[in-house]
């Protein structure tokens, strides 16, 4: 499985996701839009807003969090196959 996580060192939301992806050991490589040249704008290409997280999942692009809500940690568990106790 081939996973990215956009996300951005000042975002809350991007910590939390990135922590949850470590604790069930899934490898994603991780782009960091305020350093990465044309990443801020990849993400507005592909979603029409400059919001992170958000992760790409083999190609498919998910916003793992919702305003109000949070991570969507049963949505991101299902889409990587993780079993949640």
């Amino acid at each position: 499985m081939d996973i990215t996580l956009y996300s951005a060192f000042w975002c809350p939301d991007c910590r939390i996701a990135k922590r949850f992806l470590e604790r069930h050991k899934v490898a994603f490589n991780e782009i960091d839009i305020e350093t990465t040249p044309g990443a801020a704008e990849e993400v507005v290409a592909r979603t029409g807003k400059r919001a992170v997280p958000q992760l790409v999942i083999n190609g498919e692009w998910f916003q793992p969090y919702r305003a109000g809500e949070g991570l969507l940690y049963d949505e991101i568990a299902e889409r990587l196959g993780i079993v949640i106790p």
